[in-house]
């Protein structure tokens, strides 16, 4: 069984932590690719859309493996960086929700 630490450092080393950047505006987006689905985690609130994170918060937990990957790779400066047109903000929201539900 995988400990949580490795499982972090096997989503760095496989470049699972992506910033979404768009241009000109300079909008932002964080997704981890976990172990089958992509999530949106935003550092600033804590939060991701991983369903780990819901059920764990109305335990009592504050996290999942994905904002903690999120937090490892914004300090080790170890995610991918991919840049968009503002053009293809909305359909890249869309996909995001989508797949949300999916």
């Amino acid at each position: 069984m995988t400990s949580g630490a490795e499982k972090i450092e096997n989503m760095l080393a496989q470049k699972r932590v992506k910033l979404h950047f768009f241009e000109p505006s300079q909008r932002t987006i964080w997704t981890v690719v976990g172990f089958g689905k992509e999530h949106w985690v935003d550092p600033d609130s804590q939060y991701c859309s991983c369903p780990g994170f819901h059920f764990g918060y109305l335990n009592g937990k504050k996290g999942c493996y994905h904002l903690d990957s999120l937090r490892f790779a914004l300090r080790e400066n170890k995610f991918e960086k991919i840049s968009f047109s503002d053009d293809e903000y909305a359909g890249f929201i869309s996909s995001l929700i989508s797949d949300l539900y999916n």
